[in-house]
């Protein structure tokens, strides 16, 4: 897709755009599931757990897959079993975990095979947490198990566009955090980015920032969609 098919200006609430693309990809938490609570909960015991200060652990483990968090801030341990405690507890929270406004009609509107979710969770964690939240399980869904490379590495949103069969150019990608801001661009997507998690000052790099997807209205055009943001 040419960079004229790219309509729209950069947006923060408060103006309108229009942006065209072939596919939309969406990260999970954060974007179509509100989980805050349940990440934040299962991090605190988790920091607990081994004397850390969870207001730092906290800081880090947004738009990450859990293996980097683990790795960075406590190299010395056992990473294996580590991961394992954290996806386990996570699997088993269900209590909090909520649609985030608007993305039940959002990706209900779209083509299954005009999205894609791209997690830093794992497989069964995201299914779970869609279910849980009433949110579709997309056809094509890209979680930690499937790349090598988590985010900020644009491998997800990569291999999400090719199993579309989209041109990553083409897509518009939707994320919370800046490891998730910084692979979706890193892909040559363009990113639209919520302030669920982060202030928008936190979310550079955004064409546009938006507080949840009741911002958003899609409609064909042609092959393409039309991305309505207000």
């Amino acid at each position: 897709m040419s960079e004229r098919a790219w309509a729209g200006e950069n947006h923060q609430d408060g103006g309108s755009s229009t942006i065209r693309c072939a596919a939309l990809l969406f990260d999970l938490d954060g974007v179509l599931v509100d989980s805050r609570a349940v990440v934040e909960r299962t991090w605190r015991r988790w920091a607990a757990r081994h004397q850390l200060d969870p207001e730092v652990v906290l800081r880090v483990v947004h738009g990450r897959r859990s293996r980097e968090t683990v790795r960075e801030l406590t190299p010395h341990l056992d990473l294996e079993a580590e991961v394992a405690w954290v996806d386990a507890m996570e699997v088993a929270s269900r209590d909090g975990l909520r649609a985030v406004p608007g993305a039940q009609r959002l990706v209900s509107s779209l083509p299954a095979d005009a999205w894609a979710v791209v997690t830093s969770g794992g497989q069964t964690l995201a299914r779970s947490r869609l279910e849980a939240a009433g949110v579709p399980v997309p056809r094509v869904l890209v979680a930690s198990d499937d790349v090598v490379q988590g985010k900020p590495a644009p491998d997800g949103y990569l291999l999400a566009a090719q199993r579309l069969g989209r041109d990553p150019a083409s897509c518009l990608v939707f994320e919370d955090a800046p490891p998730g801001i910084e692979a979706g661009r890193a892909a040559g997507a363009r990113v639209v980015a919520l302030t669920t998690t982060h202030t928008a000052d936190r979310l550079q790099g955004a064409v546009a920032i938006i507080t949840d997807l009741t911002r958003v209205d899609v409609r064909p055009d042609g092959r393409d969609f039309l991305v309505q943001i207000s």
